[in-house]
């Protein structure tokens, strides 16, 4: 797998995992969620998948900027 691809699809896991980390937080700290887990979930993976998408497309132009 190229670096490229293999790098959008990491920071769209990071992506994903803030969600539902913060979700979690929210639900430890007593303040629930607005939509229930499966909702959490969508929401997650939509994030996800727009910060891969971003990363996939910002990337190459950082790179030559030197700034990535």
């Amino acid at each position: 797998m190229p670096s490229r691809r293999r790098s959008a699809l990491l920071w769209g896991a990071v992506g994903l995992f803030v969600v539902l980390v913060g979700g979690q937080a929210l639900v430890l700290l007593g303040e629930g969620l607005p939509f229930g887990f499966a909702g959490l979930f969508g929401v997650a993976l939509v994030v996800g998948a727009v910060v891969a998408a971003a990363a996939y497309r910002f990337e190459h132009r950082l790179a030559r900027k030197g700034q990535a």
